[in-house]
C-alpha cells in the first residue's frame, strides 16, 4: 500500500499518455496522493480536465497559473513528493532530463526533485534503439533514476521491451515494491552508521582532513531506515541532510566519533563503519593561528584512536561489524588483512583506481569481501550500492538466525 505517499506524475507527448489515467487510478487505489505535471505536447494527447477529475487537483503545465503573477513552484513540488514518475516519457523528454534542458515545467520539477525518480520510456523501436537515446537512458541511470521497462522492472538495461511503455499496473507495482517490498527486512534491528570525514585541528583555522562527502554513509542510513531499522548516524562535518527519523549525532574529530561510536555500539545489533576517519592528528594544537614564518613548519603527528579495532574487540555474540576499505594498491590483500585484524563480518572495498567513484562523486564501485568469498559489483549510484550492501547484511542476519 502507498497510503500517505505523495507522488508527482509527469506526462509527456506520447500516444501512451492515455495510460496515465490508469496509473493515477492505481496509485490512488493504493492510497497515494497524486499531482500531475504535463508538458505542452502532452496536452495534445490527453486533456488536463480528465487528469484533474481523477486526482482532484489542478493539473500543472505552465510556470504561471494565472495572469496575475501566481506561479507554480517546481521547488515546492520537489520537496513535497516522496517519488516522481515520468510516464509516458518520450525520447525528447529523456534527452532533456539527461542534459538539464529546463524548458518546461516538467523538466524544472525533475531538476528540483529530492525524491526518487522513475522513468517509463515510450517510443517506437528505432527511436528507442538509437545510440543517443540509449546514451541518455544510461546517463539517467547514472544520476540515480530508475528506468521502468517491460519484462524487466526498474534498473533495466538493454533493449528489452522495444520502447513500449510498461503496463500501468506494473508501474504502480514497481513504486509499491520500492517503498515496501523490503520494508520489514531490518524491523526491530538497531543499526549504527558512521559517515563523512573527521577534522583534526592544527590551530583554530586549519585542520587535517580528507575529501569524504559522506554520501555513501548517508545512503546506507536511508536504506536501513527504509527497511525498518532504528538508525543512528554518527556524521563528521558534512552539509548533507537526512530523514528526521534517523537519530543523527554530529561530530568533528576522531576522538568525538570514537566516543559516540563506542557508546552507541553497546545497544546496537550492527555497526557499519563508512566514515573516513583520520589516522593521525597533531600532537599539539595551537590556541592561536600559526603565522607564516621563513622557516618550514614541522608538524608532529600521533595516531588517532582506532574505532574499528575497539568495536571489533568489544563485539558481543550476535553483533555484526561491517567495515570499509579504500585502497590505492594491492586492494584485496589489504582489505582481507583489515577484515581479519578488525574482526569485521564483511568489508566493503572500493578503489581510487575506479574513475568517478569514491570521494566527491555520486557513484561507487565495490567488492564485498568475507573470509570465504569476494562479490564484485558494477559501478552504480551510491543509493543502489547501499541496497547491495544492506542486502548482504540481511543475508548475514539470516545466517546468524539459522546457526
Amino acid at each position: 500500500m502507498l497510503k500517505g505517499k505523495k507522488i508527482v506524475l509527469g506526462i509527456t507527448g506520447s500516444i501512451a499518455a492515455y495510460k496515465a489515467c490508469l496509473i493515477i487510478r492505481g496509485l490512488i487505489k493504493q492510497g497515494a496522493e497524486v499531482q500531475t505535471v504535463i508538458t505542452p505536447a502532452g496536452k495534445e494527447f490527453i486533456t488536463p480536465i480528465t487528469l484533474s477529475a481523477l486526482t482532484h487537483k489542478p493539473v500543472i503545465s505552465d510556470f504561471f497559473s494565472q495572469r496575475d503573477g501566481t506561479w507554480n513552484s517546481h521547488v515546492d513540488l520537489g520537496l513535497w513528493a516522496d517519488a516522481m514518475i515520468v510516464a509516458p516519457c518520450t525520447a525528447s523528454t529523456i534527452g532533456k532530463m539527461a542534459n538539464g534542458i529546463a524548458d518546461n515545467m516538467l523538466i524544472t520539477t525533475y531538476l528540483s526533485m529530492k525524491a526518487p525518480v522513475f522513468v517509463a520510456p515510450a517510443m517506437d523501436l528505432d527511436m528507442y534503439a538509437h545510440p543517443s537515446t540509449q546514451q541518455n537512458l544510461e546517463r539517467l541511470r547514472s544520476y540515480g533514476n530508475f528506468i521502468i521497462e517491460p519484462q524487466s522492472g526498474f534498473l533495466a538495461s538493454g533493449l528489452e521491451g522495444k520502447g513500449r511503455m510498461e503496463e500501468p499496473d506494473n508501474i504502480v507495482k514497481t513504486i509499491d515494491d520500492f517503498f515496501y517490498s523490503k520494508k520489514d527486512d531490518l524491523k526491530g534491528k538497531r543499526i549504527m552508521i558512521t559517515a563523512g570525514p573527521t577534522y583534526e585541528k592544527i590551530d583554530p583555522v586549519r585542520f587535517i582532513g580528507n575529501y569524504s562527502s559522506g554520501k555513501m554513509g548517508f545512503a546506507i542510513a536511508e536504506e536501513c531506515l527504509r527497511r525498518g531499522a532504528e538508525v543512528t548516524l554518527i556524521s563528521g562535518p558534512v552539509s548533507l541532510k537526512c530523514s528526521k527519523e534517523i537519530h543523527r549525532i554530529n561530530v568533528e574529530s576522531c576522538q568525538e566519533m570514537y566516543n559516540a561510536a563506542t557508546n552507541e555500539f553497546k545497544r546496537c545489533d550492527t555497526a557499519i563503519l563508512c566514515a573516513a576517519v583520520a589516522d593521525f592528528k597533531p600532537e599539539n594544537t595551537a590556541d592561536k593561528k600559526i603565522k607564516r614564518e621563513k622557516d618550514n613548519l614541522i608538524l608532529s603527528l600521533s595516531p588517532t584512536q582506532d574505532i574499528a579495532e575497539e568495536l571489533g574487540r568489544t563485539k558481543r555474540d550476535g553483533q555484526h561489524l561491517i567495515g570499509f576499505a579504500l585502497e590505492t594498491d594491492n586492494e584485496e590483500v589489504n582489505a582481507i588483512g583489515k577484515l581479519k585484524k578488525k574482526h569485521f563480518d564483511f568489508i566493503v572495498l572500493n578503489s581510487t583506481r575506479n574513475e568517478g567513484t569514491t570521494f566527491r562523486t555520486d557513484d561507487n564501485q565495490i567488492k564485498i569481501i568475507t573470509e570465504t568469498k569476494v562479490k564484485e559489483y558494477a559501478k552504480k549510484n551510491k543509493a543502489e550500492v547501499a541496497c547491495d550492501i544492506i542486502d548482504e547484511l540481511c543475508i548475514l542476519f539470516k545466517q546468524t538466525a539459522n546457526a
